[in-house]
């Protein structure tokens, strides 16, 4: 009897803490990610490579959106979607793509309304917490694309701690 006294108690004394109405979440912001998308695209453009770069917030939404004069038409809409995936699901689609590459199970990502499950898409993490993506289309390959995001993540560092 004493023992669920102190649990009921105990869970008194705990939800308030665990219902909490508003939550305050990190999230990337619009001069930050209009930075990331340029670096972006100047990192692919020294490779050669003319591609278009999408930054998202926290929850897929799009903040940046940078296409090389030369890029395709098709390199904005695949950036954009690479972006959402990488926000929504707070990984690499690179990890992503291998992922329903070795494991049937997992196939139906590519179903998911919105999701383009290729390499390009990187999260922007500050510590652990995913507060926005980076997507790019247009290299010659889906890492190339993710090689100029993580240089731009890495150029812009310092605005990420």
């Amino acid at each position: 009897m004493k023992h669920a006294v102190l649990a009921t108690v105990l869970a008194l004394i705990a939800a308030p803490a665990l219902a909490e109405d508003k939550v305050a979440l990190p999230s990337l912001g619009t001069e930050l990610a209009v930075d990331l998308a340029q670096a972006t695209v100047a990192a692919c453009a020294a490779e050669g490579y003319n591609v278009a770069a999408a930054v998202t917030d926290r929850s897929g939404i799009l903040l940046a959106l940078v296409r090389a004069e030369n890029a395709g038409a098709h390199t904005a809409n695949a950036a954009t979607a690479k972006a959402y995936t990488s926000a929504s699901s707070r990984n690499p689609t690179s990890a992503m793509a291998k992922t329903v590459t070795e494991n049937p199970a997992a196939a139906g990502l590519v179903d998911i309304p919105g999701f383009l499950v290729l390499a390009g898409g990187v999260p922007v993490k500050v510590g652990k917490a995913t507060i926005g993506s980076i997507g790019v289309g247009g290299a010659p390959g889906g890492h190339l694309d993710e090689a100029c995001a993580m240089k731009a993540l890495e150029a812009q560092a310092e605005r990420l701690k």
